[in-house]
């Protein structure tokens, strides 16, 4: 060293700086690579991230090739600022010394380290990919001190009863998705989101959270003139019907709207007609999640059924589309202003059916009213007063201000709300 000059000294000393910031950029741009657009990636042939992702394979090794590559660069480093401060100030050695370790140190902290650092944070694939395919013979030319490395940091962890993990594990739970769903707005257009998202709360929602309730399920009573029935089927909104006597639960068959032509334009039409033509009704379980049910629809080629509860009594229905709205949303362009339940006021509340579904108020109107409990409006009111309330009864209820219109039958018809800000 001490034939070298002092320029070729200062230029040896910024090309280890660089060799240094190489290390410390490249550590940090293969640890911030997103994983999954890493193997996304990978897999469609990118040579730069099949390389990155293989080097990831092995952390420990790749940690430690760039941790030696750093240290021994960062010492080289040190040495020859000692020289050139030596050689520059050769009548106070203690003083340059200690001067060229506060100036190193800073250049290392601002060109080594913080700098290249942020940038990798910021550019990671930038920086990472083409950093893999130096990093690679690095790591085959310090194999053996990386060998050894290894196994005294795993004596190391044993002393302390510590056990490393064999194998890493990279999938997502179900909220993360989620998580990972919203964050994703500059990718994904608010339809998109939406979709996800309902998909993934398929499994958290119930049958019987969506259903068609008992009370609102159109059918045919077979006990019915015929007269009745027919004018029924001229003027239903929908193309299947459950075929029943006298009660639901007495269900005989679903009839499809396109199977009831015979009767309709029979001359002697008959009830015998309808019976013949109805399908063998479909049961569902009220507890059975919508994730598992459109698997179940599929199954028996079917897209409608009458949900029972663990009596085998009739509760509501529930259909293909019910699930499919669920995932897509509504096929209205108006949530609020197609729910038939919900009436918008001028003073900006809303008057809404007792019969209301909870979760299909939250959707409309954007709110957030508990749907752990009871289904309905009418359900969580009377659950909330533990009584039968009289009319202009009012509860605040979280945010929310619902006041009683109109009750019926020991049943609340119609509620006033809004969302107190």
């Amino acid at each position: 060293m001490n034939d070298l000059s002092i320029g070729l000294l200062f230029a040896i000393l910024i090309l280890l700086l660089l060799i240094s910031a190489f290390f410390s950029s490249s550590e940090t741009g293969m640890i911030s690579l997103n994983r999954y657009r890493l193997k996304h990636m990978a897999n469609h042939g990118h040579k730069g991230a099949r390389l990155a992702q293989s080097l990831l394979d092995k952390p420990e090794k790749l940690i430690s090739a760039i941790l030696i590559g750093n240290n021994l660069v960062n010492i080289a480093a040190a040495s020859i600022t000692t020289i050139i401060a030596i050689r520059l100030w050769p009548d106070n050695q203690d003083l340059a010394i200690a001067g060229s370790t506060v100036i190193l140190t800073l250049a290392i902290l601002l060109f080594s380290e913080v700098t290249p650092k942020t940038l990798a944070q910021m550019y990671p694939e930038r920086i990472a990919f083409p950093a893999s395919f130096v990093l690679r013979p690095i790591q085959v030319i310090f194999l053996p001190a990386i060998w050894l490395i290894n196994h005294a940091m795993n004596l190391i962890l044993w002393s302390f009863r510590i056990r490393k993990k064999t194998d890493s594990d990279d999938s997502l739970t179900q909220d993360e998705l989620k998580t990972l769903v919203n964050e994703s707005a500059h990718q994904l257009t608010s339809e998109r989101q939406n979709m996800l998202l309902g998909i993934l709360d398929l499994e958290n929602v119930k049958v019987n959270d969506i259903m068609v309730p008992r009370n609102e399920v159109s059918g045919i009573d077979l006990d019915d003139d015929i007269e009745v029935i027919a004018e029924q089927l001229r003027t239903t909104d929908y193309t299947r019907l459950p075929l029943f006597k006298s009660d639901l639960d007495k269900v005989v068959g679903m009839l499809h709207i396109r199977d009831a032509a015979t009767f309709l334009f029979s001359d002697h039409p008959s009830k015998v007609m309808l019976s013949k033509k109805a399908a063998d009704p479909y049961f569902v379980p009220e507890n059975t999640s919508l994730y598992q049910q459109l698997f179940n629809f599929q199954r028996e080629k079917n897209n409608v059924g009458l949900v029972v509860d663990e009596y085998g009594d009739i509760q509501g229905l529930i259909t293909l589309a019910d699930i499919l709205e669920e995932i897509v949303g509504e096929f209205t362009t108006d949530a609020t202003g197609n729910a038939k339940d919900i009436h918008p006021q001028r003073d900006g509340t809303y008057v809404i059916d007792g019969s209301a579904n909870i979760r299909e108020i939250n959707k409309a109107l954007n709110w957030k009213l508990p749907t752990d409990g009871p289904k309905t409006i009418n359900g969580l009111i009377l659950e909330t007063l533990e009584e039968i309330p009289d009319a202009n009864t009012a509860i605040k209820l979280d945010s929310y201000y619902l006041e009683i219109l109109q009750i019926k039958d020991n049943q609340i018809i119609a509620v006033q709300a809004k969302e107190m800000l």
